[in-house]
């Protein structure tokens, strides 16, 4: 008796909610429990006193008042911590949720919201058909971005209800393992490599019944239209501040959805977070692809990545064929895959993916004995703070990663006027190709800031080996890189597609064409020109590209938003350890840019390559990093919370660990050592 009684006084009562969808069921339930219990038991007793006969076994418990699961059955609720003020709900693990995509379209899926993001991401990209689900993240909308939207909704009629794909009853959404064939190499083409046009076996991947054709062609095929007026609607950063806004609500990948105060039904954003498109194929990748040409599209129209007038036509060009080729493609054309065109698809590739240093092993060993070097007469323009016109011609040397330039070609053999070592160096584009004006403005890394340096070139051809050298050469790499020449390509290939003005004389007449233009340029450009003389620019641009399938027009639109010097980077406030002035931090896939808010210039550039070693501080929020040859830097974020830039850091790193030799699974344990930090 003496034992039950000392039993007794170890059990304590515990109120446990049931989320469950009988209305005529109670759901609340008090529960006599001990210390020694553990979770799973807990789980048979509520069970039992619920009396329901359903499938349980997505159900857990959610701790309301800690935000977290108690996921690990084998612990006791002494070990979890649960006394008997704890507010216990027992709810689904699987939860709707509405994805906003890169393409603007909204679909409703069943995801986890019990494991962390990282592990959610990657099931969702499994029901959406997207390889590499390590590139992608979930994205809450920040405040800033929605307040234009709500001051112009105020004295506007209700808009109309928005499509939403519902994809809960897919194959993996509803609990089934993905067709082992998705990730496949050895797969058959689930794509149309020319059109992006699904195989009959893809379609049945997204549903059994008749709306399947039309869900996959949502999320495969561009639908590119959108009124100026939607376009005007939505937010559009002006400042760097406003783009800081835009990365602000990256959620934490190695937390729940839950715990980071997501509930049912809520609408996140599934973006591309790393810029770092790997292993590319039109054959298996047509939602990927599309996609991707979809975030770049929108950045570009609602101009969160700066381009130049002429680089906006091209972007234009490029989606005119996308529209035009689909008005004027029959179903007869669409079947007959010519040979040549796959061919031209795949060279497009071969030029498009960005890796990060030390991301492809064959570029180490580099043959040591014969280096390539560049000798050319370029101008080199000086600020003109000392002269009206300080421009003078001088014989160039670009050897190794350095450029050095001497009075005339007769005195390279002496000392150089100035060696200009470009490794971590910044290399922008200043080209005007209807001015042939091919400038390149380099921005080298000194003790107090950035050095800038402009070159003027005399043509295309010698433009893109400089170019191209100077690229590599910021990365550490020389002109014995195996990509040295695709970047030569590269960069031909994008000066080709702006030099429209060859053959505008052969431009359709505008009023043969369907097009709304407003809808393939920013705002501001459907401001600076009449309608009619926008069609005619773009149709100019158009001639270029017009032979194009649709599949390379997305990837040469992907391949010249890479080409912008702003590609990639994702803005945030910080403030430096010692400054008394917040400052900019640009995060991009191989380096870190300190940029002045208020001019836009960049002030330092860190590359990834040489740090060594980077952590924080979570008591005072405080990343500090440290690089090669004793620097190091530290600074708190402003605009977001210091885990984002963090996990930023080490997610670009992880990705550079990839390769095509080893098979798809992803080392997660490695990626949350990365990122995960240590709060």
């Amino acid at each position: 008796m003496a034992s039950l009684t000392e039993y007794g006084s170890h059990t304590w009562d515990l109120l446990l909610r049931v989320d469950h969808q009988h209305e005529d069921v109670q759901k609340e339930f008090p529960l006599q429990v001990t210390g020694d219990l553990h979770v799973g038991g807990l789980m048979l007793k509520l069970v039992e006193q619920i009396k329901i006969a359903q499938d349980w076994s997505d159900y857990a418990f959610w701790w309301e008042q800690k935000k977290c699961w108690l996921l690990k059955t084998h612990w006791t609720l002494d070990k979890c911590g649960v006394q008997a003020d704890a507010k216990l709900i027992f709810t689904t693990q699987h939860k709707m949720l509405r994805l906003r995509l890169p393409n603007m379209k909204t679909v409703r899926l069943k995801v986890s919201f019990s494991s962390m993001v990282f592990r959610a991401v990657s099931d969702i990209c499994k029901m959406l058909n997207i390889r590499r689900s390590e590139e992608l993240s979930l994205l809450k909308q920040s405040e800033g971005t929605l307040k234009k939207k709500k001051k112009k909704d105020k004295n506007s009629k209700e808009p109309a209800t928005e499509d939403i794909l519902n994809l809960h009853n897919s194959p993996v959404s509803s609990g089934l393992p993905a067709n082992p064939g998705l990730y496949s190499k050895t797969m058959t083409p689930i794509y149309d490599p020319v059109s992006g046009s699904p195989a009959s076996s893809t379609i049945t991947w997204f549903s059994d019944g008749s709306s399947a054709e039309q869900n996959c062609s949502i999320l495969a095929l561009s639908h590119p239209t959108c009124s100026p007026e939607t376009l005007a609607e939505m937010y559009q950063p002006r400042t760097l501040a406003d783009k800081a806004k835009l990365n602000a609500g990256w959620l934490d990948s190695s937390r729940s959805l839950m715990e980071q105060g997501v509930q049912e039904e809520d609408q996140l954003l599934l973006r591309f977070k790393y810029y770092t498109f790997f292993d590319l194929n039109p054959k298996y990748d047509a939602v990927r692809i599309n996609q991707i040409y979809e975030q770049a599209r929108w950045a570009i129209l609602l101009e969160e990545i700066d381009c130049t007038e002429e680089e906006m036509l091209i972007f234009a060009a490029l989606q005119a064929q996308y529209h035009i080729s689909k008005l004027s493609l029959s179903s007869e054309t669409q079947d007959s895959t010519c040979e040549s065109e796959v061919d031209e698809v795949e060279a497009a590739l071969s030029n498009l993916e960005v890796t990060l240093e030390g991301g492809n092993k064959s570029n180490i060993l580099e043959d040591i004995t014969d280096i390539p070097k560049l000798a050319d007469n370029l101008k080199l323009v000086r600020p003109k703070k000392l002269a009206l016109k300080a421009i003078k011609t001088y014989w160039f040397v670009f050897r190794d990663t350095s450029i050095s330039y001497f009075k005339n070609k007769e005195s390279a053999l002496g000392e150089p006027i100035e060696k200009l070592n470009l490794k971590g160096c910044e290399v922008v584009p200043d080209v005007n190709v209807a001015a042939k004006k091919f400038g390149i403005k380099l921005l080298i890394p000194v003790a107090d800031g950035m050095n800038e340096v402009y070159l003027r070139c005399d043509n295309e051809d010698q433009y893109a080996r400089w170019m191209a050298a100077c690229v590599l050469a910021s990365k550490g790499r020389t002109m014995a890189d195996s990509s040295y020449q695709p970047e030569v390509q590269k960069i031909l290939s994008f000066l080709q597609m702006k030099n429209w003005t060859m053959c505008s004389q052969t431009a359709s007449e505008p009023e043969n064409v369907d097009m709304k233009p407003e809808c393939f340029v920013s705002p501001r450009y459907t401001k600076k020109f009449k309608s009619k003389q926008l069609t005619a620019r773009i149709l100019e641009a158009h001639q270029n590209v017009s032979q194009m399938s649709l599949v390379e027009a997305k990837l040469r639109f992907i391949q010249a938003w890479q080409s912008l010097p702003e590609f990639g980077l994702s803005y945030y406030i910080v403030r430096f350890k010692g400054s008394k002035k917040d400052d900019v931090l640009g995060v991009s896939y191989n380096r870190l840019i300190r940029i002045d808010m208020a001019t836009g210039d960049p002030i330092t550039t860190w590359r990834f390559s040489n740090m060594k070693q980077w952590n924080v501080n979570w008591e005072i929020r405080q990343v500090a990093i440290e690089f090669d040859q004793n620097v190091s830097i530290a600074f708190t974020c402003l605009s977001a919370d210091c885990k984002i830039i963090h996990e930023y850091i080490g997610g670009y790193i992880f990705l550079s660990t990839r390769s095509k030799d080893h098979n798809e699974t992803l080392d997660e344990e490695l990626f949350h050592k990365l990122t995960g930090g240590q709060e």
